[in-house]
């Protein structure tokens, strides 16, 4: 299965603090494929599935959030997520 990729600016004002790293895990937890987060295009990578992983890049507000993901749902899964970060976390789980 081929690799996707995202990327989206983080506009929440305090960055992926708690509750927007909670919002993020949770629907990334609903896909079935495998989803990464980096704040490089490059890596390093974490599992965007990982509260712990998630909060500890302390993405500031103004970064690039960078999204890969393999599996089935691989797309609709960075959708989602490209959506939720877009939007300010106001939406989604």
């Amino acid at each position: 299965m081929n690799e996707l990729k995202a990327s989206v600016l983080m506009r929440h004002e305090v960055g992926l603090h708690a509750r927007p790293s909670v919002k993020l895990t949770k629907l990334a937890k609903g896909f079935d494929s495998r989803i990464d987060l980096g704040l490089s295009p490059d890596g390093p990578w974490v599992d965007a599935k990982s509260i712990v992983k998630v909060m500890a890049t302390k993405a500031p507000k103004d970064s690039i959030i960078y999204f890969r993901a393999e599996g089935k749902d691989a797309k609709a899964a960075l959708d989602a997520l490209v959506m939720l970060v877009d939007g300010d976390f106001q939406n989604g789980p």
